[in-house]
């Protein structure tokens, strides 16, 4: 039988589940019986009674699950207290220039606009609840339509989506010419 760091595999296994993982489970990933593993268990969890160790091992009904040692909560509330800054990318930001502009719109008509794929990018302003869900369009598939939200308005300083700058008609054109240029040169190719 090969020497396997049984502690660390079963540590990494708690770790990643982040919830209670059966006993049965355990031993069967790390290829002993449910004795040994208990044992094994049994040695990490004295292990992590060391106060200079944060964290601990509990056992839930046969279960076992790794967590913060509630010694450890005032500091976990300051860090969750802390604003979050999310980062705005190039395409979140552009594909939340066409949500803004474009509401209500689907995926689909986002993709077009863009010329690629933009699950990602919807679905991190959804996290970051600039943009929310406003129903489905009544169409075959009945897709999502997506617009931006309270949090957005405030985040740019407007009151209203018809605050947002509004393009000069000249620069609109330009931009137009731009790209059937550019879609030409292509079709050469």
């Amino acid at each position: 039988m090969e020497n396997k760091n049984y502690e660390a595999i079963i540590e990494a296994i708690l770790f990643t589940m982040g919830e209670s993982v059966e006993l049965e489970k355990i031993a069967a990933a790390i290829e002993l019986d449910k004795k040994e593993t208990k044992a094994i268990i049994g040695r990490m969890m004295e292990h992590y009674e060391d106060p200079a160790i944060g964290i601990r091992i509990i056992e839930l009904d046969g279960a076992y699950q790794m967590c913060t040692k509630s010694e450890m909560y005032e500091y976990l509330i300051r860090i969750a207290k802390q604003p979050k800054k999310h980062v705005l990318t190039d395409v979140l930001l552009e594909t939340l220039s066409i949500i803004a502009y474009k509401q209500p719109i689907t995926r689909v008509e986002i993709e077009k606009i863009r010329g690629v794929s933009c699950d990602h990018a919807v679905n991190k302003l959804v996290e970051y609840n600039l943009v929310c869900e406003l129903g489905r369009l009544d169409a075959p598939g009945r897709p999502l339509l997506f617009g931006t939200t309270e949090e957005f308005l405030r985040s740019f300083g407007v009151q209203s989506i018809d605050e947002l700058p509004v393009l000069n008609p000249v620069q609109v054109e330009e931009f137009k010419q731009e790209v059937e240029a550019e879609i030409n040169l292509k079709m050469d190719i």
